[in-house]
């Protein structure tokens, strides 16, 4: 990421740990994607997934979500991490745009403060209604 931003590339970074992937993600990742020249996911580790969500999950463990996320024409790197938040890994990346759900608000996005402190931008981006890992996991149910 480093060699991308010293050749002009403006990154844009999020996070999530996408379980199951679906529609939502999808068009998540795309629009991120758009806001920017490349596009890394910092996705949680199956020990954060389940401390975050619950003991009956991951679905999927890390090396699948990984491999299933790397594998999106428009997402160029994914890195995982073991913390609750991301803010280690945002702190130590400095993405040009930091890019959260709608469903956040500026106030509660975990790393603005550092992306904003550097010169970068903080987005939020319109989820599709209706697509969630819970409400799939749900439906299975």
């Amino acid at each position: 990421m480093l060699k991308w931003k010293s050749q002009g590339e403006k990154v844009v970074f999020t996070n999530g740990c996408f379980d199951i992937l679906h529609l939502g993600h999808i068009d998540y990742l795309e629009k991120a994607k758009s806001l920017g020249s490349k596009l890394v996911v910092g996705l949680n580790d199956n020990p954060s997934v389940k401390r975050l969500k619950g003991e009956e999950r991951p679905i999927n463990d890390e090396n699948a979500r990984a491999r299933m996320l790397a594998a999106l024409a428009f997402v160029d790197g994914v890195t995982l991490f073991s913390e609750d938040t991301p803010k280690e890994l945002i702190t130590y990346l400095i993405p040009d745009i930091l890019v959260k759900g709608s469903d956040y608000d500026l106030s509660n996005i975990i790393g603005a403060d550092i992306v904003l402190a550097n010169g970068g931008e903080v987005k939020t981006i319109d989820l599709v209604e209706g697509y969630s890992t819970t409400n799939l996991i749900q439906k299975l149910k």
